[in-house]
Formats: C-alpha cells, structure tokens, sequence
C-alpha cells in the first residue's frame, strides 16, 4: 500500500457528508433541474446548513454541481459518501434532509430518487 492510500484509510474525511445539487439549464424546454427551483434550494440547504452550525472541515460541505445526468426525476441532490440521491419539491424537503440526512445521518426514504431514473 502507497502512503498516500494508507493516509487515505487512517485519515478522517474533510468533511464528514456532502450534498451536491443539480444547477443545469438545458435549452428548448428539455427536462432540466434548474426549472424546478434548484438555485433556490440549493441557498435554502446551505443557509440552514450554516443556521444549524452543520458547515465546514469535519462536517457538511453544500455545492453546486453541473448535470448529474438524472434530469427525468428533477431536482435532484445527491449526497455522499453515502451515495443517496434525492428528488424534492420544497423548501421543507431539503429542511427534512439537512436535519434527518445531513445532521442525523439517517436517510429520508419518501424523498428518494428511484433508482432507474436518468436522463
């Protein structure tokens, strides 16, 4: 084993969860997360994220990401290093998973993503 690999499997991650959101516009009215609100709930996640003193090294880390390649079940986040993908609707949706999720570490099962859900 590498020292970096070692270092890898002894060291604690820089931030404990990371929840990415889905920001892509896509053009002629294509199925796309950002026509359903995910600028706006990705402000909301990382304002309370912050509220809940849940943001920084050794906890939660909230960024945007490009297409995530699941825009049929739009808006979507995922969150890792789970790998848990989400859909919601609202502002108290992504309340639920910052505090079940994100502080709790429990997952928000009526808020999941079908697994076959892509493009």
């Amino acid at each position: 084993m590498t020292d970096t690999a070692q270092a890898a499997t002894t060291t604690p991650p820089y931030y404990r969860r990371h929840i990415f959101f889905c920001l892509n516009e896509r053009a002629e009215g294509q199925a796309c997360c950002a026509r359903h609100g995910a600028q706006q709930a990705f402000e909301h996640c990382k304002a309370q994220v912050r509220a809940l003193g849940l943001a920084g090294p050794g906890q939660v880390r909230v960024n945007k990401a490009g297409c995530l390649d699941r825009c049929a079940g739009g808006p979507v986040a995922v969150v890792y290093p789970e790998g848990v993908w989400y859909t919601y609707v609202d502002a108290s949706d992504i309340d639920e998973i910052v505090t079940s999720h994100l502080r709790d570490g429990v997952v928000v099962q009526r808020l999941l993503l079908a697994p076959d859900v892509g493009r």
